[in-house]
């Protein structure tokens, strides 16, 4: 996936620097300070359910139950709201590969191939190249509405979403005089993070880092293979727990397993062929005994998502995939970018373009679902040394320090795909950009809050059905 405005790259670093400045005066650092909808502002509930139409149907109750709990749950699923109000309004042209759906929750403690723990972003559904600012502004507003949330002062608040602002500018600022293969090596692992936030840290925010490093360790394949599955007299298989987790057998009940058989096999021969040659050999010394639809996140449920359950040696030699459907993103109809003929695809390109280290097992495939229709997946492994955030759980320190490395995250995904020298021009050594991002991230989460009432008043008026589980 090529960001279409690279060739800016080839440039001098004093022009890639006034192409940043320049971007200044079509959309000054300022104008980013405020969100206000227009009239031609879609209706977000209508939003919404253009993308409920398209999922499973007994599935997207469940999706508005789990949006209604919390304005911060309905943020996590109101990405396509989010990208129409930001492709709205005039942007900077100075574009990266973005995330797409950069809400705090999407970025975590992750396994590198090397089994080392690493800060990074989890979740590329939405990815493709477009304004950086969009990642950042949706980043600094989820912090605005945590931070609600957790009944912050408004000073408390705004000091949270300005040092997420400040990370990011200040680290962006920093690449833009790095070397190319530095910048490209960069990561973000437990030992940069501790030396990171050794100065800001007291004993109790140390004491949660470390309890959260050891805990990542913990979630491990083995962990999510006891939780998931369960001896029968065939072997292991999954456990059923619907409607959250369906084995296909019980989706497929008039087919024979040997049918069953067949069609899994030709999933598994289908992903395997996007894998490098050496993964694969080694996906082939495992088989696959079973697959169940499962029920994931907030704004992912009601997309197709399995979980492969795939053997080695014996019953306790388990790999667990994770074969998720990747939809067109919400960005496309934005940017104009979409040029891929499985979204699969797109996801995995846009993930090993700007994750430092991506799972093993990371590829795509198409699925013929059992309405005859093909669909397109990425898939990797379910569970893999993964450290959630608990933001419900955090005081102001504490949700400033996790600002600071989502920041300071996020600039290096975009360094990696975009330009750092026009991006920190443009951004400069002052505070305007991180003012603005701040008065952004207040307006927007009132907007939010007003979406999450829409949403609850349409539940009211039976307009739609949730279903709390």
């Amino acid at each position: 996936m090529t960001v279409p405005d690279s060739s800016t790259v080839l440039l001098s670093p004093a022009e890639r620097a006034t192409i940043g400045r320049n971007a200044r005066t079509r959309v000054p650092r300022s104008s980013h300070g405020f969100f206000e909808a227009g009239l031609e502002r879609p209706d977000p509930v209508e939003v919404i359910e253009r993308q409920s139409a398209t999922r499973v149907p007994e599935l997207v109750p469940i999706r508005y139950g789990r949006m209604l709990e919390s304005p911060f749950r309905f943020y996590r699923g109101a990405a396509a709201i989010m990208a129409a109000d930001l492709g709205a309004a005039p942007n900077t042209g100075l574009r990266a590969q973005l995330c797409g759906d950069a809400h705090l929750l999407n970025f975590r403690l992750l396994a590198s191939p090397e089994r080392h723990l690493v800060f990074d972003i989890n979740d590329f559904d939405e990815t493709l190249p477009g304004p950086f600012e969009w990642d950042v502004k949706r980043l600094a507003a989820s912090f605005a509405i945590a931070a609600r949330a957790n009944g912050f002062s408004i000073k408390e608040q705004n000091t949270v979403v300005g040092t997420c602002a400040r990370a990011y500018r200040k680290r962006m600022r920093d690449f833009a005089g790095m070397r190319t293969l530095d910048i490209w090596y960069a990561q973000d692992d437990v030992d940069r993070l501790r030396a990171l936030l050794a100065s800001s840290m007291d004993k109790k925010a140390r004491r949660r880092t470390t309890r959260a490093t050891e805990q990542a360790r913990t979630r491990t394949h083995l962990q999510a293979f006891a939780k998931l599955t369960r001896t029968t007299p065939e072997g292991r298989r999954i456990a059923a727990d619907p409607p959250l987790i369906t084995p296909l057998g019980d989706l497929l009940a008039d087919t024979t397993d040997n049918q069953q058989e067949k069609e899994l096999q030709t999933v598994l021969n289908d992903y395997a062929r996007t894998l490098p040659s050496e993964r694969r050999h080694l996906l082939h010394r495992f088989r696959l005994v079973d697959m169940a639809r499962k029920v994931v996140g907030v704004g992912s449920v009601g997309t197709r998502c399995w979980i492969l359950l795939l053997l080695g040696r014996n019953d306790d030699d388990p790999l667990l995939l994770q074969a998720k459907e990747a939809q067109e993103s919400v960005l496309a109809a934005r940017t104009g970018t979409d040029r891929f003929d499985n979204q699969g695809r797109r996801v995995v390109t846009g993930q090993r373009l700007i994750q430092t280290t991506s799972d093993i097992f990371l590829g795509w495939t198409q699925v013929l679902g059992i309405d005859g229709t093909e669909r397109d997946f990425y898939v990797r492994q379910l569970r893999d040394w993964k450290g959630i955030a608990r933001p419900e759980t955090m005081d102001p320190g504490l949700l400033g320090l996790f600002a600071r490395l989502c920041g300071s995250s996020l600039a290096r995904a975009h360094a990696r795909s975009g330009d750092p020298i026009a991006i920190g021009a443009y951004l400069g050594s002052g505070d305007r950009f991180d003012q603005a991002l701040t008065k952004f991230a207040q307006s927007y989460a009132d907007q939010n809050e007003r979406d999450f009432e829409a949403l609850a008043a349409a539940v009211r008026t039976g307009r739609v059905t949730a279903e709390r589980l």
